[in-house]
C-alpha cells in the first residue's frame, strides 16, 4: 500500500502517529512494544516528533524495546552510526530503560560474531517467532533497504535473522536484519521522499520482480502490513 503526501513534514507526522498507535496497541495487548529503527537522514524528523511532548507522553517507554534494521560497523560515537543519530534525535529524550535498547555494535568482536549475538538478543525478547510489532525502513536511490544491497549474497539468506558482511563498494562491514526476519513483522513502514527515489520506487512497486537489482522487493510481509509513506516527488507525481 502506498500513501502519497505533499511534504516531508506530513510523512513524518503520519509515521509518528502510526508509531504511537502501534506502541499503544502492543502494550495494551501484551505488555510490550518491539520496534526496529532505521538510519540515514530520512527518519530524523520522525524521531524528533516522537521525542516531542505531544508524542512521547502517549507512550509507556518503560515497556518499549528498540532494535535497529541495520548498521555500519562503526563505534557508537561515530557520525556514521545509525544508533548515534537515533540517540541524538529520540532515545536520549524519552524514559526508556537502557537495557531495552539493543545497539547493533559492540567493541572487541567482529561484525560476524556480533550478528549471532544480536539474533540471540532478538530471540530473547521476541521468542522464536521473531515477530516485531513495527519496523521502520528507508529505501535508497538504488532500491536497497536496511543493508540489503543490490547484488549481495545476503539477499539469498533464508535461515539467519541477522547477517554481517563486507560491502566492497563502501569498503566497510555492514550488519543487517535479513528479509525473512523483516517479513515476520506485524507492520512495516517504508519512508521515501525526493525525486531521486522515484525511479527505484517505481521499479519496486510496479516493475518486474528483480530483487537482486531492487532488494526492496524482498520485503513481503508473511501476515503483516507493508506501507509506503512517500512524497509526490518520490511517487513521480510532481
Amino acid at each position: 500500500m502506498i500513501q502519497i503526501y505533499n511534504t516531508t513534514e506530513e510523512i513524518n507526522i503520519k509515521a509518528a502517529e502510526l508509531f504511537v498507535a502501534a506502541a499503544q496497541k502492543a502494550i495494551a495487548e501484551k505488555g510490550q512494544f518491539t520496534a526496529v529503527l532505521t538510519g540515514g537522514s530520512s527518519p530524523a524528523g520522525i524521531y524528533k516528533l516522537l521525542a516531542s511532548d505531544a508524542y512521547k507522553t502517549k507512550i509507556d517507554w518503560s515497556n518499549v524495546f528498540i532494535f535497529w534494521g541495520d548498521e555500519r560497523w562503526v563505534p557508537l560515537n561515530d557520525d556514521l552510526s545509525n544508533a548515534k543519530m537515533s540517540y541524538a534525535t529520540l532515545l536520549s529524550h524519552v524514559a526508556i530503560p537502557s537495557e531495552n535498547i539493543f545497539e547493533m555494535y559492540k567493541d572487541g568482536v567482529t561484525a560476524e560474531e556480533f550478528a549471532v549475538t544480536y539474533e540471540q538478543s532478538i530471540r530473547k525478547v521476541l521468542g522464536d517467532d521473531g515477530k516485531f510489532d513495527l519496523i521502520l525502513l528507508g529505501m535508497g536511490d538504488d532500491g536497497h533497504t536496511a543493508s540489503l544491497f543490490p547484488g549481495q549474497a545476503v539477499l539469498e539468506e533464508q535461515n539467519k535473522w541477522v547477517a554481517a558482511y563486507y560491502l566492497e563498494p563502501q569498503k566497510m562491514f555492514r550488519i543487517t536484519l535479513t528479509a525473512p526476519l523483516i517479513n515476520k513483522a506485524e507492520k512495516i513502514i517504508v519512508v521515501a521522499f525526493g525525486e531521486k527515489k522515484a525511479p527505484a520506487l517505481k521499479e519496486v512497486t510496479t516493475g518486474a520482480y528483480n530483487p537482486a537489482t531492487y532488494p526492496m522487493q524482498l520485503i513481503k510481509p508473511v501476515s503483516g502490513e507493508l506501507l509506503f509513506l512517500v512524497d509526490k516527488s518520490a511517487a513521480g507525481t510532481k
